[in-house]
């Protein structure tokens, strides 16, 4: 993102701090943490310049560039969330628990639940390991703080090797962060360590219901052939702390902005390389905030032969169509498919890229693939029947593409997205307009909302000749899409077919102002909207072939 040069430049201390700000507002940690470091070394001894650079250097994930600093504001006695996390980061990565253990968490810690369950992790790797549990109970005691502190003292018994009592855990304390895709996994480990693979293999089919991918798969596969499977979550205190960072970012994630949650993910990270889970919600995050170049070289960081890697590339995928290459992300996907075949959603994806690129047969051979690896009668394969019409109505295959769209209404009866497509269609094509009428009057009331739905509802009343009928709803569809080129262009078909010409005009001219020249795939013409104001609708409708507007008042 290019940064606008200030006055005096980016040279001086005004100037650095300035472009650093900028940077910052629009979440480039890499500018920012430059800029701000460059003002820093100015002005050496600015408190604020200091937070602003540990804060950019940890949005980074430069803990070690951070901890200078951070140390610099903590010799002060500056209060500093950021710092003190920082600086607790650095000790439990070099598994200093003692020296953790002697700050004072009233002013150098991070929050009364971090700190709580830091302090219980610690004790565990300072090899008090009955003072770290009765920690951990203590957090419990406080409000809101029992499901979290309950699922760490579970993993803690996981790797003290009490498998029985993390178990009882489990099942007497059935938190949210038990329920996570950690959580179940990890029970799953504990059962399998219980000689209860049977059990495990239950627990996980209850978790995640029918879906599958390649650790999943790879789980069940060594239960069902009564392998023990190791507990693989926490292998050290260490990995406690950086689940303890990891697992209060996914509650942030709720709640607090994507740059604040980014820290703690990224605190995660530096806790544990091979925190894959971390990994991948920093790059979520980074793409959250649009920073998608950052994103996908964190994605590419998750090894090939990991059992993430599909999911790592798939989000490479979102942020290469967001970062406006959908050749790449057509690529990666074609990879994808040759070495996981057997996953539908990487068939689907691939599917609705191809779409959006308009190119269609490979788009239905794609979803083709995708819907014969989903389970027959899946609620969730509604929209690939959706996707697939689209693009067989895109290639004027109707019949097919009509199967579809209906086969999408059976599993999920009343989608208004898929009435609207359907009764917009049948519009289109004249056929069937009683139901086509009914089904974008059952959308509407779906997604009162909906600009798009309303616009259909409207212009359906239109081509039925029910023109009086159509004015409300166009005029509403514009009120809910007022720079919409298209939607204008319709309202200004009906005001014309009412006989309000000027407003008609208005709003033609209106539609072409709003019409990207640079997008030749939509739907607005505005060659036919020129026409319209030189000659008229009807001229145009004549010059067309196409039926004349009914006459709907005669008497003069």
């Amino acid at each position: 993102m290019a940064l606008i040069p200030f006055v005096g430049g980016a040279d001086t201390l005004s100037g650095s701090y300035l472009a650093g700000r900028q940077a910052a507002v629009h979440n480039d940690f890499e500018a920012s943490a430059r800029y701000y470091t460059a003002a820093l070394a100015r002005d050496p001894s600015n408190l604020n310049l200091m937070e602003d650079v540990i804060a950019t250097q940890l949005g980074m994930g430069n803990v070690d560039r951070a901890l200078p600093i951070a140390k610099l504001l903590e010799d002060q006695d500056v209060r500093s969330q950021s710092a003190h996390m920082t600086v607790i980061a650095d000790l439990l990565a070099n598994e200093a628990y003692g020296e953790y253990l002697e700050r004072n968490v009233e002013t150098l810690g991070v929050g009364p639940l971090v700190d709580g369950l830091l302090g219980a992790w610690a004790m565990i790797g300072d090899n008090r390991a009955e003072d770290g549990l009765a920690a951990f109970d203590k957090v419990g005691e406080e409000r809101g703080l029992r499901g979290f502190a309950m699922y760490h003292k579970a993993m803690a018994l996981g790797l003290l090797g009490d498998f029985a009592a993390a178990e009882d855990l489990f099942v007497e304390e059935a938190g949210p962060l038990q329920q996570t895709r950690r959580g179940a996994m990890a029970r799953a480990e504990i059962l399998s360590q219980l000689d209860r693979n049977e059990d495990a293999i239950a627990s996980l089919e209850a978790a995640f219901g029918g879906s599958s991918d390649p650790e999943l798969s790879g789980m069940l596969s060594a239960l069902e052939a009564g392998d023990t499977l190791s507990f693989s979550h926490i292998k050290t205190a260490r990995d406690g702390a950086a689940e303890v960072f990891y697992s209060v970012a996914g509650a942030l994630r709720q709640d607090a902005g994507p740059e604040f949650t980014l820290i703690y993910a990224r605190v995660a990270r530096h806790l544990r390389r091979d925190h894959i889970d971390a990994l991948l919600l920093v790059a979520d995050l980074l793409d959250e905030l649009d920073q998608y170049d950052l994103a996908n070289a964190v994605y590419k960081e998750v090894p090939a032969d990991d059992s993430a890697f599909h999911a790592a590339e798939l989000g490479r995928v979102g942020v290469l169509r967001k970062s406006g290459d959908p050749d790449a992300a057509i690529e990666v996907l074609e990879q994808l498919a040759k070495r996981f075949g057997d996953l539908s959603i990487v068939h689907s994806t691939l599917g609705d890229v191809l779409r959006q690129q308009d190119q269609f047969e490979p788009a239905v051979a794609a979803y083709d693939r995708a819907l014969d690896l989903t389970p027959e009668g899946v609620s969730g394969a509604w929209f690939l029947h959706y996707a697939r019409a689209i693009s067989l109505e895109r290639l004027d295959e109707w019949p097919r593409a009509e199967s579809d769209f209906r086969r999408a209404l059976e599993l999920n009866p009343g989608q208004p997205q898929v009435l609207n497509y359907l009764g917009y269609s049948l519009v289109e094509k004249q056929i069937k307009l009683d139901e086509a009428l009914e089904m974008i009057e059952q959308a509407v009331a779906a997604s009162p909302d909906s600009g798009f739905i309303v616009d259909s509802l409207g212009w359906v009343l239109y081509r039925l000749g029910r023109y009086e009928e159509a004015v409300q709803h166009m005029e509403k569809a514009v009120e809910l899409m007022p720079i919409d080129p298209v939607v204008n262009d319709h309202l200004g078909d009906v005001y014309w077919s009412v006989g309000r010409t000027r407003e008609a005009q208005f709003q033609w001219m209106r539609a072409l102002s709003f019409v990207d020249p640079e997008d030749t795939d939509g739907e607005a013409d505005p060659d036919r909207m020129r026409r319209k104001l030189e000659v008229g609708l009807d001229q145009v409708l004549e010059d067309e072939g196409a039926a004349p507007l009914k006459v709907v008042n005669d008497k003069g």
